[in-house]
């Protein structure tokens, strides 16, 4: 039998060529398609030409802020709207149900709290096991060109918190005042009949579409930034200064590195999330990050990525933002490890009772100060004075502080956006497929 079928001229010789290519295609592999690289891979480059940059050319690379600075700014300009739009819009466009908002809330300052003291306690456990601080005298570092910020009480961190104008907050980029603005808001909005709350319901959606598209815009230019950000951070400090205090920054990244595996791990394994589809989520912001130190500038994308890993939007649009100011894992590592740090460079011996109210005062202060400026300075800065520990110990840090914070912002981000995965979990609504779960053991 023929293997196609024959007829008047022209009836099947049309297809004959299509059949032909279709059993080729069967046998012959067909090379795979020029693959574009990603963003990962762009920003990854442009980290290292950044650092060969500031490293040969320190002067001219320091020129190079303006270029880092018009890409924050238009990060940053994303920030205000996107997380009111989708936070309204999640809190209102669920009126009848609240007490799922409230539920929420409570889950993830449980969590939150949870596992900030456990990032507490890590630093606090690496720093007195490695002890950096043993051997470097106070006197030899050079003061701070900057006034030390003000000690950040509890009570000045919950007076921040309550938005005087939304367009203020807005404009400073202060992430929890827009966020209790923007619930104060929603909960209002519910209140309404149906047909004005629609209305801005449907307002507040779009405007937190637009904005995320509008991110992804921006997002092209994120090489150039990072580069540039990288450039100006290497050429300003250089690499000698990471050699004269690198104990100090190997004990905070292997805190860090500690937490992920101690810590975040495990959350992942409980909450059964994918792990590889998780972390192919996350590393463009993370990498963002990481090369800007900058929150905000991940912001954005994070809650868009997330948003797409499965995350409903309700939920990621509160939790995220929520995390900046209550779920700084990165930040409390640090925080725990800078103190210790200092009190061993001035020769203090710190007992184990002594460091606990330390601890204890440090899982106070830091929460909600993520919209202060130089907060983490602020809070070290109080605990310092409290407790009796030289200020002057900031000196040192301050030297590798702008690589320090690289590594803290990695790992907040990474923190919020794996808290956002694993409330969404908690409340059965993620829709990524469970992470398959061991084989039971057969008696």
């Amino acid at each position: 039998m023929p293997l196609f079928r024959t007829g008047p001229p022209g009836a099947n010789r049309s297809n004959l060529p299509l059949k032909i290519d279709q059993q080729r295609s069967a046998i012959a592999p067909v090379a795979p398609p020029f693959k574009r690289p990603s963003l990962t891979s762009w920003i990854v480059v442009a980290i290292l030409v950044g650092a060969l940059v500031g490293g040969l050319w320190p002067k001219q690379a320091q020129e190079l802020q303006f270029v880092s600075n018009i890409f924050l700014r238009l990060i940053k300009c994303v920030v205000a709207p996107l997380i009111f739009g989708a936070l309204v819009a999640g809190i209102a466009g669920h009126a009848d149900d609240l007490k799922t908002v409230g539920r929420l809330a409570l889950k993830s300052l449980v969590y939150f709290e949870v596992v900030t003291t456990a990032a507490l306690f890590i630093g606090l456990g690496v720093v007195n096991y490695l002890q950096p601080g043993v051997g470097i005298p106070l006197a030899a570092a050079s003061k701070p060109s900057e006034s030390s910020p003000p000690p950040l009480t509890l009570s000045g961190a919950l007076e921040h918190a309550a938005p005087q104008s939304f367009f203020d907050a807005a404009a400073r980029n202060d992430i929890l005042q827009v966020v209790v603005f923007a619930i104060l808001f929603a909960v209002a909005l519910t209140q309404l009949e149906e047909s004005p709350r629609r209305v801005m319901v449907e307002f507040c959606d779009a405007l937190s579409k637009v904005m995320l598209k509008m991110t992804g815009v921006v997002m092209w230019f994120a090489p150039l930034g990072v580069g540039a950000a990288v450039a100006v951070t290497i050429g300003k400090y250089g690499f000698g200064v990471l050699a004269a205090l690198a104990k100090l920054v190997l004990t905070v990244y292997g805190a860090l590195f500690l937490f992920s595996v101690v810590v975040l791990l495990p959350l992942m394994l409980l909450a059964r999330i994918p792990i590889v589809a998780f972390l192919k989520t996350i590393r463009d912001p993370a990498l963002l990050a990481f090369s800007t130190a900058s929150s905000e500038a991940a912001l954005p994308d994070a809650l868009r990525l997330m948003e797409k890993f499965g995350v409903p939007r309700r939920i990621v649009s509160f939790v995220l933002p929520a995390g900046y100011s209550f779920n700084l894992d990165g930040t409390s590592i640090y925080l725990s490890v800078a103190v210790v740090f200092v009190a061993q460079a001035a020769g203090m011996h710190l007992t184990l009772a002594q460091q606990l109210p330390i601890v204890f005062t440090l899982m106070l202060t830091s929460k909600g100060a993520a919209g202060v400026p130089r907060a983490s300075m602020a809070i070290l800065t109080g605990a310092l004075a409290t407790f009796g520990i030289p200020v002057e110990g900031l000196a040192v840090i301050l030297g590798v502080d702008a690589f320090l914070d690289m590594g803290r912002t990695a790992i907040n981000l990474i923190g919020n956006c794996l808290a956002a995965a694993v409330i969404a979990r908690w409340e059965g609504e993620l829709a990524q497929p469970a992470a398959a779960a061991p084989p039971a053991i057969s008696s």
